[in-house]
Parts: structure tokens; C-alpha cells; sequence
């Protein structure tokens, strides 16, 4: 009965502890109260260092005060410009934003699928649990590293200089981008998976081509779709950026709004990018949940 009252009572029935007892125990000890002196000097350094590292990066960057104050008068002025939003009246304006709206959502689609095409096979090359070739793997995951060094910016103006201005640079350029990143992403998702399922169509008579497809697959699918999806999003707003830069889509009108200091017009088309942006998650969402599910198992 007594066990029961205290379980019940938990923390409540303990026997309060005095200042007396806690004295007692720093001074018998004292290292189990405070950090040993030569720790504290260690996080006293880092902290020094640290600090000093950032105070000369914005000193190096001219971060001023005033450069600070003036900035955010004129970041103010050109805000200010942007409303009211512009609206649209003729077609023929609102079908060029539409055009580039488009051509910037197929942009990081065809990117994202062909990229995801790509990486697919090769993420069972730089799975450990996979390929246990050690130098070939090792060769492997440095082209993924190798791939990934590369920014998409520097490779759509790459590739705008080998096709031309347009979307296909830009697809080209997401596609080649994603092959490092999904490869790197699916080698990992494949490498948690469990070896039960395998060691079970083994012991059934399975192949090792069946024991890929029937004890890894299932479990690391929805992994993969779910990494494609948030790739996807990511590619759409990558796809504005490289429009900057002449690979098309909404991201050039973007610019050429902004060069032209037509402000109303710039923030109409950022609210629309953020509205796709928006409804693409949303999609994502809804489509996890058809092939995934929720967090408590549901579907």
C-alpha cells in the first residue's frame, strides 16, 4: 500500500532536500557542480573566437550602423512601390505571366523526373548493403559529391551557353543537380533499411535481385517519394532563380520587371509564385498521405 501511495504520488512524496545538504555536497563534490577549469577555458576560447570571427566578417563586409540605416530607408522607398499590387487587364499580359508560370512548374518537373531517373539505379551502386565493392561504392559517392559541388546556377549558365537561352538549359541543369542529390538521398534511405525482409526471401529460395525487389523495395518507396516531392518544391523555386539568368520561365519576367522598375507589377508576380509554391505543397501533402499515409499509420 505504501509502494502504491508513493507511485501515485510520484515526486510529491520525496523528502525535500536543504540548502545545508546541497552545501555539503558541493564541497564534497565539486566537480559534480560545476565544469573542470580547464573545460571552462576551452568553451571561453571558442566563445572569444567565435565572437571575434563574426565581429571581423562584419567589419570585412562593411555591416555598418549607418550603411545599415540607409539600407533599410531604400529597402522601405521600394517596398513602397510595390503597392498596390498591379491587376492584370488584357489577356495577352496576364497569358505571358501564365506562360511563364508554366514553363517554370515543367521546368522542375522534367528536371526533377529525369534526375530522379537517373539516380534511381545509381543509389543501389552507393548503397553499402548493396554494392560490397568497396572502391566501386567509394567511386560512386565521390561522383555524387562531385555532382552536388556544382551549383544549379553555375550549371544553367553552363549549359545556356552549350543550348541557348530557354527552359531546356534549365531543365537540364535541375536534372544534373538532382542526380547528385537524390542518388546521395536514396543510397541513404536504402542503406536504414531492415535486413529481416531480405533474410526472409532469401531463406524462401529468393535471388538476389528478388530479395532487392521484394524485401528492400517495399520499405524504402515511400522514402523515396517523399524525398522527390520536397525535391520537386524545392526545383520550382530554383526555377525562378534560373529564369534570372536567361533559362526562362517566371523568373526572367521576374527580372525584366525589376529592371524596368515596374515594382507593382514584381511584387504581383512574387504573390503568384508564392501561391504555386503553396499549392504544390499542398498537392505534396495529399499525395503522401495517398501512398504514405499520416503519423499515426492512417491512410
Amino acid at each position: 500500500m505504501q509502494r502504491d501511495t508513493a507511485y501515485r504520488h510520484g515526486p510529491a512524496a520525496a523528502p525535500a532536500i536543504t540548502a545545508a545538504e546541497i552545501a555539503r555536497a558541493r564541497a564534497r563534490l565539486p566537480h559534480a557542480f560545476r565544469r573542470p577549469p580547464l573545460q571552462r577555458l576551452a568553451r571561453l576560447c571558442f566563445w572569444l573566437a567565435f565572437t571575434a570571427l563574426f565581429a571581423w566578417c562584419l567589419h570585412d563586409f562593411d555591416a555598418s550602423p549607418e550603411r545599415l540605416w540607409n539600407g533599410l530607408q531604400r529597402l522601405g522607398r521600394v517596398l513602397s512601390f510595390m503597392f498596390p499590387p498591379h491587376i492584370w487587364t488584357s489577356w495577352r499580359e496576364m497569358s505571358e505571366i501564365l506562360t511563364g508560370l508554366a514553363q517554370t512548374l515543367s521546368m522542375a518537373f522534367l528536371g526533377t523526373v529525369l534526375g530522379a531517373v537517373i539516380a534511381f539505379p545509381l543509389s543501389f551502386l552507393g548503397a553499402q548493403n548493396i554494392n560490397r565493392i568497396p572502391f566501386l561504392r567509394f567511386g560512386v559517392r565521390r561522383g555524387f559529391d562531385i555532382i552536388r559541388a556544382f551549383e544549379t546556377l553555375i550549371l544553367a549558365l553552363i549549359f545556356i551557353r552549350a543550348f541557348g537561352l530557354g527552359p531546356l538549359a534549365g531543365v537540364l541543369a535541375i536534372a544534373v543537380s538532382e542526380i547528385g542529390v537524390l542518388a546521395k538521398l536514396y543510397a541513404e534511405a536504402i542503406e536504414n533499411t531492415s535486413k529481416k525482409p531480405v533474410e526472409g526471401v532469401i531463406a524462401s529460395g529468393g535471388a538476389p535481385l528478388q530479395s532487392v525487389r521484394f524485401g528492400i523495395l517495399p520499405q524504402v518507396l515511400p522514402v523515396l517519394l517523399s524525398i522527390t516531392l520536397y525535391n520537386f518544391e524545392s526545383n520550382v523555386r530554383s526555377g525562378t532563380i534560373l529564369g534570372i539568368v536567361g533559362a526562362g520561365g517566371i523568373g526572367f519576367l521576374l527580372s525584366d520587371r525589376i529592371g524596368a522598375y515596374r515594382w507593382d507589377e514584381a511584387w504581383s508576380i512574387i504573390f503568384l509564385i508564392i501561391a504555386m509554391v503553396y499549392v504544390i505543397d499542398a498537392l505534396s501533402a495529399v499525395i503522401r498521405t495517398r501512398f504514405i499515409g499520416t503519423y499515426d499509420g492512417t491512410r
